[in-house]
């Protein structure tokens, strides 16, 4: 039994760009061809795509899921187990978000005042307000951060929250990239990364390529600005920064 490119798609949930370009990096050929030369999955490809599929989501990038599901001295088992592993351990930290979202809404309903320390459990030991003053510090000399606080300064709730929606687009449509496979330095990613820049000079401060190479650093060397990016998906704070480097060169 074989299967098309477009049934493989439908059964997996990813695009048929999506197949094609792992077929182009050697990631996933399939294993025949019909008389058209039309490409046609078999069950040993479908078995390698649940392989791949798996690690993507976990977050792995491609060129780390190729070393893994070609590891001769890994069989198919272990894989699976493996998976179950990582696997478990974010649903116990996605179940303790919930449990902790969970909590908040009965005591709202039941009109129970949480103290601070249950309102704020659920995110660690990040402090907004210390996190504030250390861009003060760090920043605060700069053009662009006096610029960024003029700006925001007369920003309303709505104005607040239509930025929010705005950046949250744009954080789904690069995540949507990275679940689909496309590569960071490709055109459409570059363009997502683009879009990211003029967002910050549309909402804070004109922001060069320079600077925005700088910020994509930060993504991923504070492990903050990492977490913010990682609880959206698994590798995004990366994908996000070499896509931010990618165009960056591109405009040079």
């Amino acid at each position: 039994m074989s299967y098309s490119v477009g049934q493989v798609a439908a059964f997996a949930g990813v695009t048929v760009r999506t197949l094609h370009h792992y077929d182009e990096i050697g990631l996933l050929q399939p294993g025949e061809r019909n008389h058209a030369g039309h490409r046609r999955y078999g069950e040993d490809d479908l078995d390698r795509l649940q392989q791949i599929l798996f690690y993507r989501e976990l977050g792995f990038p491609l060129d780390e899921v190729a070393a893994l599901v070609d590891d001769p001295d890994v069989d198919p088992r272990e894989h699976l187990r493996r998976q179950h592993d990582l696997l478990t351990t974010r649903i116990e930290k996605l179940q303790k978000m919930a449990a902790a979202v969970e909590h908040a809404m009965e005591a709202r309903r039941m009109n129970v005042r949480l103290t601070p320390e249950e309102k704020f459990e659920v995110f660690g030991d990040f402090d907004p307000d210390e996190h504030a003053a250390e861009v003060e510090e760090r920043w605060g000399h700069t053009d662009a951060y006096k610029e960024s606080q003029r700006r925001t300064a007369a920003y309303t709730k709505d104005d607040w929250k239509r930025l929010t929606a705005q950046l949250d687009a744009l954080h789904r449509k690069m995540a949507d990239l990275l679940a689909e496979g496309v590569a960071a330095d490709s055109v459409v990613a570059m363009d997502v990364a683009e879009e990211h820049r003029q967002f910050i000079c549309g909402a804070y401060y004109e922001c060069s390529h320079e600077q925005h190479t700088c910020l994509g650093e930060i993504y991923v060397a504070d492990e903050r600005f990492t977490a913010t990016y990682e609880a959206i998906r698994a590798g995004l704070a990366g994908y996000l920064r070499d896509a931010i480097l990618a165009n960056a060169a591109r405009h040079q």
